[in-house]
């Protein structure tokens, strides 16, 4: 199940907000010794300002052309641009409970903490912006989440992405197997 070392892998990891594909990424990218790539960081501009498409689909073909990669994030609107080099696509798939507690934690943390989450950028997480506004992580993870599995059971079924191995983890349980069969 896992990926062999001596690859040169192009992975994609998406979720959910809070289902923990970043620790996976990080994780995975230090096994295979390769590099992590954050969307959020490549995205995010300083004060939560966003970048118009031609500046950050630039950013991202810049990270994407070493030879390997894992690349942590989703952006819809990139599948085209990173799954045309990616050889494999991870879905992290927990349950939307476990998913749901994990975006309520880490939103409380990085809130209590104030810590900037992307260098040079100032952005930091509130709790007004975490759990009382209409941008809300949270809020984004409950009406997304369904909608997300959908979306991804869709693409793995179809032809479009046929030179993808798509690889389904529904655990952190199957998420520690995977990174151990990796190492």
């Amino acid at each position: 199940m896992g990926i062999s070392t001596d690859t040169h892998a192009k992975i994609n990891v998406v979720g959910t907000s809070g289902s923990g594909k970043s620790t996976f990424s990080q994780q995975l990218a230090q096994v295979l010794n390769v590099p992590y790539v954050e969307m959020d960081k490549i995205y995010w501009k300083v004060d939560w300002q966003e970048p118009n498409d031609d500046e950050f689909f630039e950013k991202l073909e810049k990270e994407l052309s070493p030879n390997s990669w894992v690349l942590d994030g989703n952006y819809t609107r990139t599948i085209p641009l990173k799954w045309q080099k990616a050889t494999h696509v991870i879905w992290i798939d927990y349950s939307f409970p476990r998913t749901l507690y994990q975006a309520l934690k880490r939103a409380f943390i990085r809130s209590w903490n104030k810590e900037e989450l992307w260098p040079n950028t100032g952005n930091i997480e509130t709790f007004k912006k975490s759990f009382f506004s209409r941008d809300s992580i949270i809020l984004w993870t409950i009406k997304r989440y369904h909608s997300n599995r959908k979306k991804y059971l869709r693409i793995m079924a179809s032809d479009r992405y046929s030179h993808i191995h798509f690889i389904h983890i529904q655990s952190p349980k199957q998420a520690k197997q995977f990174l151990a069969q990796t190492q």
